[in-house]
């Protein structure tokens, strides 16, 4: 089975996820991924993933040193794994044991989907498979980042990064916005949604979003846009533009600009469309077959507006996306 295809087409085994926990592994992040990929879903009908945590050595013990991890498997569940997930380090100069880069390699060599949270992605590039590509991290280490792994495109100030077979988060929160976005391009718009409701977590933060912001705390704080975005959800058929939004949220454009920005790390127009493409996700999911109608309802417009953005936001056509997450 490749990377990020479903574990539901032609019955066949479910996606294998297997994670390699080190000296001083992030006990949050390690969570992150037990609660996304490893615990059931019964409110979900379909297989779920095969989850293993694996180690180079019989105990582990943990970052902070309250507990140490045992009992699981060897670093030999790397080399039939669907997708690696590998672990942080406390000290991003400190490397991972040899066994464990070598068992990076030997994934990556066959093709393995490879995901890091935080400073996991100093193990991929001290692995060397990172070389030439996009990756991200916390924004803390981004500096020494950078100066040991001058090879790596490292984009400092963004939530997540997908590049090709190989995703990067950039820190612990970031961790479950790519989590989800990964059962997204897995199973569909609409089981991202079921997981992220039982999380109580954002179903969709874009990747390209900014990690923080640094910005003085005004003494009187600002209204949210909370309420110009729910109100804007509920009318994505019409025909929103940037004006709309400014006239509902009762500020100039320029202000509904700067404030999404702040607030949301993206242009109004992107976030409009970013949630017109999950609307148009979620009608092919739930069975609407006549494209016209999927581009009216979702806001996007045109059958050729559609297929343009639904490429360039799931990487599938929406006939590809049809035979992958629709009903049956």
């Amino acid at each position: 089975m490749s990377p990020g295809s479903s574990q539901t087409s032609g019955g066949g085994p479910p996606h294998r996820v297997v994670v390699i926990v080190d000296e001083g592994s992030n006990p949050f992040e390690l969570g992150v991924a037990t609660e996304l990929f490893g615990l059931r879903r019964p409110e979900i009908d379909r297989p779920w993933y095969d989850f293993t945590l694996c180690a180079a050595v019989p105990a582990v013990r943990m970052h902070g040193g309250f507990f140490t991890l045992s009992e699981v498997a060897s670093l030999d569940a790397v080399d039939t794994a669907d997708t690696v997930i590998v672990p942080n380090r406390p000290d991003p100069v400190v490397k991972p044991r040899p066994a464990v880069l070598d068992a990076i390699r030997r994934a990556a060599d066959r093709g393995a989907r490879l995901i890091s949270f935080c400073t996991g992605a100093f193990t991929l590039a001290a692995a060397g498979v990172l070389d030439g590509r996009r990756a991200t991290t916390h924004w803390r280490w981004a500096e020494l980042f950078t100066r040991l792994y001058p090879a790596v495109q490292l984009e400092p100030d963004v939530l997540f990064v997908e590049d090709g077979d190989i995703f990067t988060a950039a820190g612990s929160a970031a961790a479950l916005d790519l989590g989800l976005h990964i059962i997204r391009r897995d199973h569909g718009a609409e089981v991202a949604n079921t997981v992220s409701r039982r999380l109580v977590f954002a179903a969709h933060r874009d990747g390209g979003q900014r990690q923080f912001v640094e910005q003085p705390i005004p003494e009187i704080p600002d209204t949210s846009l909370a309420p110009v975005l729910a109100w804007a959800r509920e009318h994505l058929a019409e025909p929103l533009t940037v004006a709309d939004l400014a006239a509902h949220a009762a500020v100039s454009p320029a202000t509904l600009y700067r404030r999404f920005r702040l607030e949301v790390g993206t242009t109004p127009l992107a976030w409009l469309t970013a949630e017109r493409v999950a609307l148009a996700c979620r009608l092919i999911e739930r069975g609407e077959a006549r494209l016209e109608v999927v581009a009216r309802l979702s806001g996007l417009g045109s059958v050729s507006n559609l297929r343009v953005q639904m490429r360039r936001h799931t990487m599938l056509s929406p006939s590809d996306y049809r035979k992958r997450f629709g009903p049956g």
